[in-house]
């Protein structure tokens, strides 16, 4: 089994601020790299949206059924589909949440911050006990970026919300349950999936990208018959080395484990 003296050893040749989380989910067993340091979270900061969408859900103060209209002046570019469809086109309160995971639609994302706001989003992100992780904009705001407004995330608070999800107690079970269902479907497998996905017992992968000039996350749950919690998180770096090696240690991680 990999140790923590052997994983910070392949950490530190990283450029930039790296930073990575481990928890098996039998054992509770770590291993941890600056899992503290507050990152930039890029698109990884849409499962604290989620969780926030979900709490609404679960207190019935939006139904997810509810219809939005999404015109050109919603539209920002990629990642996602919303921006490339029609104008007008209707979509329900899920199929945004379901858009903004699975293919991390900005788009649908913004339109979510405006519905929920941002500040009930960071209410239910400090409710849920998360002191570093914080939403100050919405994504591809480049006038807000270029004056150094960011959202944040660690490595060891998003594997803690990833626990919660995993042990059916972010919001409730049934919202846990509905949340993972969705990340299960995760478009974007070029990061962890990349190895797994080619194995014969290809495992469930419930999981979330997060991309930007420099920076590169993904953070999930990979099933098997000891499940673990990975987080993956990159700021300034080289961005392909980086994502090499979340394939490979991911795929190094579930041998050790599952097989």
């Amino acid at each position: 089994m990999l140790t923590q003296a052997e994983m910070v050893k392949r950490l530190e040749q990283f450029p930039g601020k790296v930073s990575f989380y481990f928890e098996n989910l039998v054992t509770g067993e770590t291993m941890r790299y600056h899992e503290q340091a507050p990152m930039m979270a890029a698109s990884v900061i849409k499962l604290f949206v989620m969780a926030s969408v979900f709490e609404g859900l679960e207190r019935e103060l939006i139904q997810p059924d509810q219809m939005f209209e999404i015109k050109r002046a919603h539209c920002v570019p990629s990642c996602g589909a919303l921006t490339y469809l029609h104008d007008g086109i209707q979509v329900t309160l899920m199929d945004l949440v379901t858009l903004m995971i699975i293919f991390s639609d900005n788009t649908a994302t913004n339109v979510l911050v405006d519905f929920i706001g941002r500040e009930s989003i960071n209410g239910t992100i400090s409710r849920l006990g998360f002191e570093k992780t914080v939403l100050q904009r919405k994504m591809f705001d480049l006038e807000k970026s270029r004056q150094g407004i960011q959202n944040y995330i660690t490595a060891e608070e998003t594997g803690r919300l990833l626990n919660m999800i995993y042990h059916g107690n972010l919001v409730s079970r049934r919202a846990s349950e509905r949340m993972v269902s969705i990340m299960k479907n995760q478009q974007l497998s070029g990061k962890i999936p990349f190895y797994l996905k080619a194995i014969p017992d290809k495992p469930e992968i419930a999981h979330k990208t997060g991309e930007d000039t420099g920076i590169s996350h993904d953070v999930g749950i990979i099933y098997g018959k000891v499940p673990f919690i990975v987080c993956y998180c990159g700021n300034e770096t080289d961005t392909p080395c980086f994502e090499r090696f979340m394939a490979e240690i991911s795929l190094e991680l579930y041998k050790e484990l599952n097989l």
